[in-house]
């Protein structure tokens, strides 16, 4: 009987390529530690369906294993992340030497292996050691998203069709320093005493602060007046640090 319980939206065999830090081979064995009080879910194939693929949330998967050295060496970085992604992220670990059948019928040849699930299916596997920042960018497409928030790459391309206009919300000092090539200029404290003028620009609005913070509280509070505006996840920290251009006086 498939661990998997016959659920078809899993997909046919994965097939894994090497990426991130050399894995260690599938193999050997070990005396299991103690879980401590940690962020993170232990999983066996008993309880696979219930905390996996029945899960609300995405779920990244780590396989290990106790003889796992890369295991070892990761394993603060996996804590951090479950801890800081907590309510958003399910992170949870498998042993294939105690979970051999489930291993095998994910195509598991090495640990670690990384996997997240959404939606009952498998949407990503990467093979080796990897980071906090490789962990997000695995769950981050996942992730539950704000109401009107637009990606830094979704609106370089919305501007480069012609379908949005940025509007640049910080102080004219920092908007005049540099700012989001073709963005227009209002204030973030004027923006509801200007909703008029905000819907006359040629093309739809896209708020941005400078860290996304304060555009996404102000497109959460015009939502509650059933007033819909976008905004810029990240703001223009986050743009800058998709390597997008930026426009400078």
């Amino acid at each position: 009987m498939s661990i998997l319980g016959g659920k078809k939206a899993v997909g046919g065999p994965v097939q894994l390529g090497a990426r991130g830090a050399a894995p260690a081979k599938v193999g050997g064995g070990g005396a299991k530690g103690a879980p401590g009080d940690s962020a993170i879910t232990q999983v066996s194939e008993r309880e696979f369906e219930r905390e996996v693929l029945t899960s609300e949330l995405p779920v990244l998967i780590e396989f290990s294993a106790d003889w796992c050295a890369p295991c070892k060496q990761i394993a603060p970085q996996v804590e951090a992340f479950a801890r800081e992604n907590a309510g958003k992220v399910k992170v949870v670990k498998v042993d294939i030497d105690r979970s051999p059948m489930l291993a095998r019928e994910l195509r598991v040849q090495s640990v670690p292996t990384f996997m997240v699930f959404a939606q009952q299916r498998i949407v990503d596997v990467q093979v080796g050691a990897i980071g906090k920042k490789q962990m997000l960018a695995m769950v981050e497409p996942y992730l539950p998203r704000a109401e009107g928030a637009i990606k830094p790459l979704e609106l370089a391309e919305a501007i480069r069709q012609g379908m949005v206009t940025a509007v640049d919300t910080r102080d004219k000092s920092a908007y005049d320093r540099a700012h989001i090539p073709g963005a227009a200029h209002m204030p973030l404290d004027e923006i509801e005493t200007r909703l008029a003028e905000l819907y006359m620009l040629a093309d739809r609005p896209v708020l941005y602060c400078r860290a996304g913070d304060k555009s996404k509280e102000l497109a959460s509070r015009l939502a509650e007046q059933d007033v819909a505006v976008a905004f810029l996840e990240g703001g223009f920290l986050g743009w800058e640090s998709d390597g997008l251009p930026v426009e400078r006086p």
